[in-house]
């Protein structure tokens, strides 16, 4: 099977080709600092060749929702080592996403009480969570003012800093899913008429900014991107993603990046689309917006050339032994939503592995 096959390429070195993908699971303290539980949970599934962590903000006006982890301070960076040194004593690799919610949440939702900030005055369908408890219906962000731009990329490039220094291998920007950087690449989110709006061009320049800037703080080989072309998700709206992520993954070709994450779509298949731009790494995944990713469908994307490395989102959350289930053909434990999001271990870091329940591995 391709998928438990070692990967190597540029810094990466992977005893398989099965990469952990990030999931917001909002376990962090009221300063944003990672839980001791977050340190168990990704040291428990370090068999993955690679883990990607949760979103992460690289600043409090950046923040999702409430319970959404931090890399801003020096208390972050002490709480993410702890993850760090966990998951590679158990053997793993983990990068950190960055990941910067711009006109998504609520005052309520901030730790630093911030208004919501976009591309443009676009307000985010979602009801996030709040830090008493609950969710807020819906705001109108506050469009960006141009000079607050640079401001945002040295965020990114000192969070990207912090995250070395907590010990993480690289560094995965989210520019996918209706965070800030996909907000500037979608039709409906960004409606500047600036250099940052209009053209497929002057909508990926922010995006590249930032991914410069990033690079020239960690180095291009540790740091990565993640996008989601045509994802309606969060009524994100692209009529046509072929021209923009076209010229978008062209450019990222030049940059000698870690590896390009990348979501496949019914609507648009990126995988098979943007593959031939794409002379690097590069990890699929097939499950967004579909049924959970199987072994099957990843070994699928691997032979027909759309891959060198899968994705699995949902089948990491109740399977800490994702791998070993997949190298002996095992059943999946199903997800329990309860527990899904909030404080504890429960229905975090309580699955079982096969090898701990009744039943003998065959």
């Amino acid at each position: 099977m391709q998928l438990l096959t070692p990967y190597r390429n540029g810094a990466l070195t992977l005893p398989n080709r099965i990469v952990m993908s990030p999931m917001t699971r909002l376990r962090s303290l009221p300063d944003g600092s990672p839980t001791e539980d977050v340190a168990v949970y990704y040291a428990q599934r370090a068999a993955a060749g690679l883990i990607v962590t949760e979103g992460i903000w690289p600043h409090t006006t950046g923040q999702s929702e409430a319970w959404v982890p931090g890399l801003q301070t020096e208390g972050h960076v002490r709480a993410w080592q702890r993850v760090t040194d966990a998951v590679h004593t158990a053997g793993g690799r983990i990068f950190a996403q960055l990941m910067h919610g711009g006109r998504k949440n609520h005052p309520l939702g901030r730790i630093d009480g911030s208004w919501p900030t976009g591309p443009s005055a676009v307000a985010d369908p979602e009801r996030p969570h709040l830090i008493a408890g609950g969710k807020a219906d819906p705001i109108v962000p506050r469009a960006f003012d141009r000079a607050e731009l640079p401001v945002i990329v040295d965020q990114f490039a000192q969070a990207a800093r912090n995250a070395i220094a907590a010990g993480f291998d690289g560094v995965e920007l989210h520019g996918a899913n209706s965070y800030l950087l996909h907000q500037f690449l979608a039709d409906n989110t960004n409606l500047r008429t600036d250099e940052y709006g209009g053209s497929p061009e002057n909508r990926m320049r922010f995006p590249l900014e930032v991914l410069d800037a990033v690079a020239a703080a960690i180095g291009s080989e540790r740091t990565a991107i993640r996008l989601s072309p045509g994802n309606p998700q969060f009524d994100m709206r692209e009529h046509d993603p072929r021209p923009l992520y076209r010229a978008l993954v062209a450019e990222l070709d030049h940059r000698n990046l870690a590896y390009l994450h990348l979501t496949d779509n019914d609507d648009y298949p990126a995988l098979a689309d943007l593959r031939p731009l794409w002379h690097g790494t590069l990890i699929a995944n097939v499950g967004e917006n579909r049924t959970p990713t199987t072994g099957a469908a990843a070994e699928q994307a691997l032979r027909d050339g759309h891959a060198d490395l899968v994705s699995f989102g949902r089948g990491f959350i109740s399977n800490p032994d994702l791998v070993e289930r997949i190298t002996h053909d095992l059943p999946l434990a199903p997800i329990r939503e309860n527990g899904l999001y909030g404080r504890t271990a429960q229905g975090y870091t309580d699955y079982p592995r096969w090898s701990e329940q009744a039943v003998p591995v065959p």
